[in-house]
């Protein structure tokens, strides 16, 4: 018995305008949308992330989320000279006591993407 991914679902007010955010500025490719569902699919790599308008049985009254969304990469280097002027910077990179090298941005939404690499 394993378990085999985690794709998060992010409730957004606009899934067309995260998607164009996504794509145009994050570089990701839309993979599935359903305007009538709510709901959409973006992708880079093996990231995948799952855009939906807020479930009618939770309070919801804007995008939120107290954490951030790390994401490993073998080149964090390179992804930080192609979002560094793309993105709202949350924190530049930075070589970390713990063993990884790492930086932070904010989506449209204003949810946090952490990209690391090991040292």
């Amino acid at each position: 018995m394993q378990l085999q991914a985690i794709t998060p679902m992010l409730w957004v007010d606009d899934i067309r305008a995260t998607i164009d955010y996504y794509v145009s500025v994050l570089g990701f490719d839309e993979t599935d949308y359903a305007e009538d569902w709510g709901w959409a699919v973006i992708e880079k790599h093996k990231v995948k992330i799952m855009l939906s308008k807020p479930n009618a049985h939770m309070p919801y009254d804007k995008p939120q989320f107290t954490g951030s969304f790390y994401i490993r990469t073998d080149d964090v280097d390179a992804w930080w000279g192609f979002y560094k002027d793309r993105a709202a910077v949350v924190y530049p990179i930075e070589d970390f006591a713990y063993g990884m090298r790492e930086f932070a941005i904010k989506d449209c939404n204003g949810y946090i993407l952490q990209f690391g690499q090991q040292i």
